[in-house]
């Protein structure tokens, strides 16, 4: 069994804060789904970094004589919705394509469906809410001109990034159809309990064993997912 060191988040070493996760998309999703998967990765940080842009725009809102309040709750919504979003989404998808899991389909396909929700409600943007959306940028160009340009930037990167989602959930969901999942597989994994997937307990196995080489993670099994790929999305 190979020793793997989690990677991500990336932190510099001197940091006592470790990274989470073992992130290596080449090497443990199968390769007929690692577009998919990149594309999903790729997904996540453009919301992270429409939430960075929706902290300016909420800068140049309050300076243009918005309320300083969205500010705050903008500053909130990056520290919050940017560290869950990868792990509340993008990791049960990830999971579920590296051991084809119905469990974290079923995971992903739920939080996913809130996380739409949550970035058309940004996109639309109600005021107060910290959110430059569509409604709070078009009421602000009859007050401040420069500020309401680039509030208009961030409203124009949310709609992208919700319209991208959507797009994700319908892929991803005819996908593993295609592939015969179903919510009767998902309730079979939790009810056998191999939703906590088999590295899981092979890590518990043999932690005794590698205590004194540190902290390891397991090779994950060798099974492919069956999903189909006929589509060039």
């Amino acid at each position: 069994m190979s020793e793997r060191a989690n990677n991500f988040p990336p932190l510099p070493k001197f940091m006592r804060i470790k990274p989470c996760f073992f992130h290596n998309i080449e090497e443990e999703i199968p390769p007929s789904h690692q577009q998919l998967v990149r594309r999903v990765y790729t997904l996540w940080m453009m919301y992270s970094g429409t939430l960075c842009m929706n902290v300016i725009s909420c800068i140049a809102w309050w300076i243009g004589g918005g309320n300083g309040a969205n500010f705050g709750f903008s500053l909130l919504w990056l520290i919050l919705f940017s560290p869950c979003s990868y792990t509340c989404w993008f990791r049960p998808l990830y999971k579920a394509f590296r051991a084809d899991s119905s469990f974290n389909f079923m995971a992903f396909f739920f939080i996913f469906f809130l996380q739409c929700i949550l970035a058309l409600i940004q996109t639309i943007g109600i005021s107060g809410w910290g959110t430059c959306g569509w409604i709070a940028t078009v009421m602000f160009f009859s007050y401040n001109v420069g500020s309401a340009i680039v509030m208009l930037i961030t409203t124009l990167l949310f709609t992208l990034v919700t319209a991208l989602m959507v797009l994700v959930l319908i892929r991803v969901h005819r996908l593993y159809r295609g592939g015969g999942g179903s919510l009767e597989r998902a309730q079979e994994e939790w009810s056998t309990g191999l939703w906590k997937s088999a590295p899981v307990r092979e890590a518990g196995l043999n932690a005794a064993a590698h205590a004194a080489q540190g902290p390891s993670l397991p090779q994950y099994p060798a099974a492919v997912p069956s999903y189909p790929d006929n589509s060039n999305w």
